[in-house]
């Protein structure tokens, strides 16, 4: 019977955290045993639970006394998870809904795609979370697409979500490889960790999920897209979403960053004239993300000094 573990982070959001958890306790898990690690990342409000609530599953609260960030939370359950002989490690947003058949439908996959090392689910915005509100009949909400897989522009090391902001006509709903997953729920097979490692603390925040799943490829695990695996997201529940000076910041480096390491020299030169231009016209924050690039003041970075 496979051992799976779900990571969540908590920073300063129990209460989505404990709807989180409430959510898991619908989930179906026939065929595999479900344990959930809680990773209290720094935060300012302690994370408390009743572990006997929770009978779907046993729950593990790990406490870090600093924020890591989500590459460095999410490292820290993925390797608690590996060492009580975790089979797949399900890494979570604490800002999500779940469909009953997630993990089920997540672990079907393994079966179907041989090669696949890394699977993500259908994700729709919860109502009430969409970007566009105005656009959608109230029939609408809660089949309005977040992620319907990822698809990257390497000319410009730009990746975007597959469908966002489109409706559920079935338009994607085929299991298909994609060219990166999303940190907000993917389900990872241990022979990954085991052969490429973990998130990279380089980044923090951002692009982390997306530099995990260029490794793997090159490792020789590939990445899919489950739609039969459906979950529902809070969008920006954490980070205050696009626009924000941590979105500005965090982005904007770790871009670099990525960009720099996977892309083409083409690419890579489009990227050092876009720095240039962001160091005289940016905003601030994005000033300091390219300022810190080249000076290799990265994880934290000047952000949270």
């Amino acid at each position: 019977m496979p051992s799976i573990f779900v990571s969540i982070i908590n920073y300063n959001g129990n209460k989505d955290t404990l709807s989180c958890l409430k959510s898991l306790e619908e989930l179906k898990t026939e065929g595999f045993s479900l344990e959930v690690v809680v990773v209290d990342n720094g935060s300012k409000e302690v994370f408390e639970a009743d572990k006997n609530e929770f009978k779907n599953f046993k729950l593990h609260i790990l406490k870090s006394d600093k924020n890591l960030g989500f590459s460095g939370g999410q490292n820290l359950g993925i390797k608690y998870s590996l060492g009580k002989k975790a089979d797949y490690v399900v890494v979570l947003n604490n800002d999500v809904l779940i469909d009953k058949n997630l993990i089920l439908e997540l672990l079907n996959t393994f079966d179907i795609k041989k090669d696949v090392g890394l699977v993500c689910p259908k994700i729709y915005f919860a109502k009430g979370y969409e970007f566009h509100k105005d656009r959608y009949k109230e029939n609408d909400l809660g089949k309005v697409f977040w992620y319907a897989g990822g698809t990257m522009d390497w000319q410009n090391v730009i990746g975007s979500h597959r469908g966002v902001d489109e409706i559920d006509n079935g338009q994607y709903d085929d299991l298909v490889k994609t060219d990166f997953i999303t940190g907000c729920c993917v389900m990872i097979t241990k022979e990954v960790f085991e052969n490429i490692g973990f998130f990279d603390d380089k980044y923090f925040l951002y692009y982390e999920d997306n530099d995990l799943c260029q490794r793997a490829k090159k490792g020789g695990f590939e990445c899919y897209y489950q739609p039969k695996a459906i979950l529902w997201h809070l969008n920006a529940g954490s980070s205050g979403g696009s626009g924000s000076i941590l979105h500005d910041y965090f982005i904007t480096r770790n871009r670099l960053l990525f960009g720099f390491k996977y892309a083409s020299l083409r690419a890579r030169t489009a990227l050092f004239k876009e720095a240039l231009r962001l160091l005289i016209f940016g905003r601030k924050w994005q000033k300091r993300g390219v300022f810190d690039y080249f000076s290799n003041n990265l994880g934290k970075g000047s952000y949270f000094s």
